[in-house]
């Protein structure tokens, strides 16, 4: 929770109105899929873990850090489960770029409630009205 409300106290309203755009997105439109709803309410967090700029860089030997959304994805997976990290994770752009979406369509259905989210201009509600769902989730109470 403390890291939802640092993300949505920037300053930039866009940014910081996304993830609670997304979320109530995919509520209407997969009222009864609370792990997609989580994915959503998380997408675009990962920036918040090692801020651009924070002067870290990789220990010796390792690769470059990874993108925001597998920082996030990483960061949730002991919390909110295997799908929930899954949903948030990247698309591989390779030979077979559907793979991510076919293995779980509901990816596919994350990034376009994100893409609709940036346009929505819905009074999408506070975090703290996601409290309840998120602590389901990290119950196990609606794993799919």
């Amino acid at each position: 929770m403390d890291l939802l409300h640092a993300g949505h106290e920037a300053p930039d309203a866009a940014s910081r109105d996304l993830g609670l755009q997304t979320a109530a997105l995919l509520r209407r439109s997969h009222p009864f899929d609370k792990e997609l709803q989580v994915a959503g309410l998380l997408h675009g967090l990962g920036r918040l873990l090692v801020p651009a700029g924070s002067g870290q860089a990789p220990q010796q030997g390792s690769e470059a850090s990874p993108d925001p959304a597998e920082r996030t994805a990483e960061a949730v997976r002991p919390l909110l489960g295997d799908r929930v990290a899954r949903l948030l994770r990247p698309q591989v752009r390779g030979p077979q770029p559907q793979a991510d979406a076919e293995a779980d369509p509901a990816a596919e259905t994350l990034r376009q409630a994100a893409r609709a989210g940036r346009a929505a201009g819905l009074d999408a509600g506070v975090v703290e009205d996601w409290r309840p769902v998120l602590e389901l989730v990290a119950a196990g109470a609606y794993r799919l």
